[in-house]
């Protein structure tokens, strides 16, 4: 077994949550090591919009 793998085992995992901060404070509750990151999906766009910023980028 790796040491890697072995670490994983000894400490557990650590949950990520990604968008909605209440999932991570009720998991953070109940003793559960996470870690939140703030996340929207994008925004929509119109297709004239859209086409405008793939010929700057």
């Amino acid at each position: 077994m790796t040491a890697t793998l072995q670490a994983l085992l000894d400490t557990g995992p650590i949950a990520i949550n990604l968008g909605l901060r209440d999932f991570a404070e009720s998991l953070k509750n109940q003793g559960a090591p996470v870690i939140h990151v703030t996340w929207e999906p994008p925004a929509e766009i119109d297709a004239d919009l859209a086409s405008l910023l793939d010929t700057l980028i």
